[in-house]
């Protein structure tokens, strides 16, 4: 899959602190604004504790996961739009992301300057999505122009268009982002075509403090991120940047007794991955055989033939059916052929609207 989220957020907040825990590609991270001038692209595997279980079942020769990548975007300050502090370059790359991760700083540290000089995560969060809904506002109002001459030429697809147009720039003018908005079905069709940087689906990652982490829930700035977060019906998980980049220079055992250690389950960078992961419309089907074990991954809505071409294009070429079974049955199963004799084994055709954790074996003829 080509997807990627964009991490985002003003300068030292934690970005690339946090991008190097995700990714351990070691972004260069200093404490002065626009340390990182280009984006730096990583790729993440996605946890999945379905795949350990289908390689215990199964026994092959490997086990791969699923991945998706992450960018790591400089910081963006007030004036972006107009292009202060490299600000082109900045929109840009959030042009070419399919959704944003939005790092917000929740921890107080005299040692790390903030750029505005105070924490304050509200007045954060809006001078981002002001740069954001202004650089919209630009482009929309650029295609109004152009738009409004076909509609008096009674143009029925620009008379269309420019009601998009029209209801888009009424609600930046009110400081509110293109995701906000009701559309109908054919507006949204539009709006898709205008590849606006407001309308780019959103989570926000409060970041905390390494001994703030166990009291999260009881930090103020904390309770202004989620409660900003569920009025745009997005959601925010919370994260410590410092803790998780040292985490992930652990092994596998040295990781689980220092999540055991400090009292948490799993990491932030495992919530942070499957929360992007699933912001982006993705999902993950299987397949398993003695050979390998693998995690696909495939965008929500697709049917069983484009799921094939996703492990190569004869397999949807010469589609014939999918034999597919639930990870919950086969588990409950415990092997395949138990599985059938359960009768839990389906033969699908082309119109199988492939869902998550379906363990899929494709039958095709090329």
């Amino acid at each position: 899959m080509a997807l990627t989220a964009g991490i985002v957020g003003l300068p030292n907040v934690g970005k690339s602190t946090l991008f190097n825990a995700i990714t351990q590609a070691g972004a260069e991270s200093a404490n002065y604004p626009f340390c990182t001038i280009d984006p730096n692209v990583g790729i993440v595997e996605v946890p999945d504790y379905r795949l350990a279980k289908l390689t215990e079942l199964v026994k092959p020769k490997k086990t791969v996961s699923t991945a998706f990548e992450f960018t790591d975007i400089a910081g963006i300050v007030k004036g972006a739009s107009k292009g202060e502090g490299l600000g082109n370059q900045f929109l840009s790359h959030i042009r070419q992301v399919d959704a944003i991760c939005h790092v917000v700083r929740c921890f107080q540290d005299d040692n790390i300057t903030h750029v505005s000089g105070k924490v304050d995560p509200i007045s954060d969060i809006e001078t981002i999505n002001l740069e954001l809904i202004l650089a919209d506002l630009e482009t929309v109002t650029k295609r109004a122009q152009r738009v409004e001459k076909l509609t008096k030429q009674k143009d029925k697809e620009a008379v269309a268009e420019y009601e998009v147009l029209m209801k888009l720039q009424e609600a930046f003018e009110e400081e509110k982002p293109a995701r906000a908005v009701d559309f109908s079905d054919d507006q949204t069709k539009i709006l898709k075509g205008l590849h606006l940087l407001t309308s780019k689906p959103v989570l926000y990652v409060a970041n905390v403090g390494e001994d703030e982490l166990l009291e999260a829930d009881e930090n103020p700035a904390v309770e202004k991120v989620k409660a900003f977060a569920a009025n745009e019906e997005a959601e925010a998980i919370i994260i410590s940047a410092k803790v998780e980049s040292e985490i992930a220079e652990l092994d596998g055992e040295e990781k689980a007794m220092f999540l055991d250690e400090l009292g948490i389950a799993e990491s932030g960078l495992d919530q942070l991955i499957r929360a992007t992961y699933h912001l982006l419309g993705l999902a993950t089907y299987f397949t398993a055989g003695e050979q390998e074990v693998r995690a696909w991954t495939f965008k929500k809505g697709i049917k069983a033939p484009q799921a094939a071409g996703i492990i190569h294009t004869d397999f949807e070429k010469g589609f014939i059916r999918a034999e597919t079974v639930s990870y919950d049955d086969l588990v409950d199963g415990g092997s395949m052929s138990a599985a059938k004799e359960k009768g839990k084994v389906r033969l699908e055709g082309k119109e199988y609207l492939v869902k998550d954790g379906d363990v899929i074996h494709f039958r095709f003829n090329v």
